[in-house]
């Protein structure tokens, strides 16, 4: 197991085994994982624990992740400058364009490795390499 990072990542998708590959892919890389199934959850949970960086996907019920982010981004609090990582199956340029505009520090394409997933997740959280 890697040495603890320190981070702490919330990781936000309706799918169980997406947030389990995540969960893995970033535990081993030393980061604290939380969870949550959708934008309303993920909202509770950020008010209640404070996290060094979102990983959002897009397609959830009750909220979105870009509703989601536009919320988050919107409020005066610490939180609406924690860096976003969406990740999601829609690959467009239409696709990118709404995830900045919604808030997104960063944008990867399904599948991701856990390498990438680790990495992106290091240099958004200011993890030395």
């Amino acid at each position: 197991m890697a040495e603890k990072t320190g981070r702490r990542v919330l990781v936000v998708d309706d799918a169980s085994l997406v947030r389990r590959f995540y969960r893995d892919a970033l535990e081993r890389a030393g980061f604290h994982v939380e969870e949550a199934l959708n934008g309303i959850e993920a909202l509770e949970k950020l008010l209640a624990i404070p996290v060094d960086m979102m990983i959002v996907d897009v397609n959830m019920p009750r909220m979105d992740g870009f509703t989601f982010l536009h919320a988050v981004r919107r409020r005066d609090l610490p939180l609406s400058s924690t860096p976003a990582l969406v990740i999601s199956t829609e690959a467009g340029l239409q696709d990118f364009a709404a995830a900045r505009a919604a808030g997104a520090n960063f944008y990867l394409v399904k599948p991701v490795s856990p390498d990438e997933l680790a990495e992106c997740a290091a240099m958004l959280c200011g993890v030395p390499a």
